[in-house]
């Protein structure tokens, strides 16, 4: 087996570039930020940035929300409990930002079509996987038949709590409520319950 090229990453210089990064967007708000600065604010060198993300949007994304690595919620049992656990990071991961930052990074990147085509292969993408795996439980376990579409689901699941944060403004200490109500509504929905 060959041995990786290179130097290997060293987590401590990602987690300052992180750090960083959300400090940085706390104090100074989404447009403001820049490379240079979350660059100095870590202690490294702009090329250790950009080794890791190609653009700055990509580095935001990967310190306030997730990044490529995003694990699916353990087994809980049940579609009900495994829907619910997966929009709780969902939910989670949108309102951890401070405001302003997940409208801001967006509209940035879908105003560029190759970021947009990056951002969809990359980061949805690694979120589409946990929704499709938490389907394919379902389906082991016999409470669906067959697998609906995950991107369907994926929209039914991030649509809703970002119109509750983003556009309809709702309070964002209500999201446990509406993560619990929104998984127990998709699952019915999917297994076809009234119940």
């Amino acid at each position: 087996m060959s041995q990786p090229v290179g130097r290997p990453r060293d987590g401590r210089v990602d987690e300052a570039i992180a750090a960083a990064a959300r400090e940085l967007l706390a104090e100074q708000g989404y447009a403001q930020l820049t490379v240079d600065a979350v660059a100095a604010r870590a202690g490294v060198g702009k090329a250790a940035i950009y080794r890791r993300h190609a653009t700055k949007q990509a580095m935001i994304f990967a310190a306030v929300m997730h990044d490529l690595e995003l694990e699916t919620p353990p087994d809980t049992g049940s579609l009900t409990t495994d829907l619910a656990a997966l929009t709780h990071v969902i939910a989670t991961t949108l309102s951890a930002p401070p405001p302003g930052v997940v409208p801001g990074l967006l509209a940035d990147v879908h105003a560029d079509e190759a970021m947009a085509a990056a951002f969809a292969g990359t980061f949805v993408r690694a979120e589409r996987e946990c929704v499709t795996e938490v389907l394919d439980r379902a389906v082991a376990r016999g409470e669906l038949p067959s697998r609906p579409d995950p991107a369907r689901v994926h929209a039914m699941l991030l649509g809703s709590i970002f119109a509750w944060l983003f556009l309809l403004l709702e309070d964002p200490g209500r999201l446990d409520t509406l993560a619990n109500t929104l998984a127990a509504d998709v699952a019915r929905l999917l297994t076809g319950s009234t119940t």
